[in-house]
């Protein structure tokens, strides 16, 4: 949405993009806990960490704003996985990339030996460990999460070298099921679950982003209640359809969002009879 639309509503930036400045993302009750035992105990402790939940819950929300306060923290590094559906040697790259490490794929067992060094040594510097954030996790190779699993901990399981952010959809659930990967569904030590929001859930995020886009009156209230109505619960399909309902009012150059606009833009028109041979 360009400065003029912005302008015309009063707006910061557009309230429904997934390009939010992080102070402008809804924080729940239960991500804010959850985000707080990240902070305080997996990367002082290490271990792996899950997200999970239907698509358009708000899991990658919750690993952006984890991110963002992670990397506010004096001696944490913080590396997050692009490509979750690669291979071994590829995630071997990625991750010889992410930590600042020369590797060779094909030399897997240095590969695997310089990385944990340069765990062990950031963790005897700062007593901190570093940390990695994989959305859409559901894509991962079992072989390659057995092997995070593995290039994880050291002195037979004893020291943890990292702390691992898992984000993924509930065919991540299933793939943790497979008996060679129940040791690292054994090792989840902070869970939290992206349920369907009611309608108070909904609201309080629509009004929220709202508020902090600076508009707060942008639609009515009834219009506000249909959108928390029709969004089936899901975040994603409520901002969907306000931005939607937005660039329809800023093609008409209106000052507020209605019903009206609503039903202008979701109505089911209506079906002509057939006509009889």
């Amino acid at each position: 949405m360009n400065k003029k639309l912005l302008a015309l509503y009063g707006l910061k930036w557009n309230p429904f993009s997934p390009e939010l400045p992080t102070e402008a993302l809804y924080v729940t009750a239960k991500v804010e806990n959850f985000c707080w035992r990240i902070e305080q105990g997996l990367i002082r402790e290490g271990g792996f960490a899950l997200i999970s939940g239907d698509p358009g819950s708000g899991k990658s929300v919750v690993l952006r704003l984890l991110a963002e306060r992670l990397q506010q923290l004096r001696d944490i590094s913080v590396g997050a996985i692009t490509h979750p559906s690669s291979n071994l040697a590829d995630f071997y790259r990625e991750m010889g990339d992410l930590f600042g490490v020369e590797l060779k794929p094909h030399n897997r067992w240095g590969g695997f030996k310089a990385l944990r060094e340069r765990w062990l040594a950031h963790l005897e510097g700062t007593l901190l460990r570093p940390v990695l954030l994989i959305d859409e996790a559901q894509e991962m190779h079992p072989a390659v999460l057995s092997e995070l699993r593995l290039l994880s901990s050291m002195q037979f399981d004893s020291k943890t070298l990292l702390s691992v952010v898992l984000a993924g959809d509930a065919r991540l659930h299933t793939k943790l099921r497979r008996d060679e990967l129940l040791p690292l569904g054994s090792r989840i030590r902070i869970r939290l679950l992206m349920e369907y929001a009611d309608r108070n859930e909904l609201m309080a995020c629509l009004k929220y982003l709202l508020d902090t886009a600076g508009n707060a009156n942008l639609m009515t209230p009834e219009l506000m209640q249909a959108l928390c109505d029709h969004a089936l619960g899901n975040y994603r399909v409520l901002t969907t359809m306000a931005a939607e309902l937005l660039a329809l009012a800023a093609q008409q150059e209106l000052t507020q969002l209605d019903e009206k606009l609503y039903l202008e833009a979701f109505a089911t028109p209506p079906t002509k009879p057939r006509k009889s041979a």
